[in-house]
């Protein structure tokens, strides 16, 4: 499992890496101070290092939204919500039991990538623009089965793409945000399905207060036990998770 979760995140450095240097036409540039006036202009390099420190501050939100990341802490939020429990779990668990199950649901694509872009570009049989292109390729398999139909269009029609023959003609442009608004709807719908249980629980404890005139005694007070009591009876965490790794072989 650590060997499984190490090289997942080489991948994604290595990913991360192939993609800001492939904005660049020409190697990263080196960096010469020089003391004198410029006469004004910026140089090259230095519009370069600026772009290039740019792309690589949104880099990692970009891996985020093209992985199962965006649905599953999402999901897990919901789950506190529902909970009532306000900070427990505190926010570093639910991110980093995210980032886990990421690792775990993505380790196919992961792999892939690893055996048809990375180590050809490592080996130097193929270019870095060739590996990107090659990596892309997963990454799109992967968000094209977990994208609806309408989300695609609904990009598609506003940059009027072509329609494509497979998802490899697909471009990230349109890729990404159709995959990130399915994730977020599929998300929700989980979510609301969790809330309802604990929403029963609130709503005859709230009725069953008011029927004993304790119009003062605040309902989330005696709700609050009998939710957790529920959640750990039926094993809720295993059923969030077990759900979380179902809908994604859908």
């Amino acid at each position: 499992m650590k060997k499984k979760v190490l090289l997942a995140c080489i991948v994604l450095s290595v990913i991360s890496l192939l993609a800001i240097t492939a904005a660049f036409a020409d190697p990263i540039p080196n960096i010469d101070i020089k003391v004198g006036d410029s006469g004004g202009k910026p140089s090259t390099s230095s519009l370069s290092i600026l772009l290039l420190v740019t792309v690589i501050s949104i880099a990692p939100a970009l891996l985020v939204l093209m992985t199962s990341f965006t649905r599953i802490v999402v999901v897990l939020g919901f789950v506190r919500t529902s909970l009532g429990t306000q900070q427990m779990p505190p926010n570093q668990v639910l991110i980093g039991l995210a980032l886990f199950l990421t690792l775990f649901v993505m380790t196919p694509t992961f792999s892939s990538i690893n055996d048809v872009a990375l180590q050809p570009y490592l080996k130097g049989e193929i270019t870095q623009t060739q590996a990107l292109d090659k990596a892309a390729e997963p990454m799109k398999k992967f968000m094209f089965s977990q994208t609806r139909e309408k989300d695609l269009l609904l990009f598609m029609k506003y940059t009027k793409t072509e329609k494509p023959k497979t998802y490899k003609d697909i471009p990230l442009t349109v890729m990404v945000p159709a995959f990130a608004i399915s994730e977020l709807k599929t998300a929700f719908q989980m979510g609301f399905m969790i809330f309802i249980p604990f929403l029963i629980i609130d709503i005859v404890v709230a009725s069953t207060l008011m029927a004993m005139g304790m119009m003062m005694l605040p309902p989330v007070m005696i709700s609050l036990p009998f939710k957790i009591l529920l959640f750990v009876l039926v094993d809720g965490w295993y059923l969030v998770v077990k759900s979380l790794l179902m809908s994604f072989n859908t």
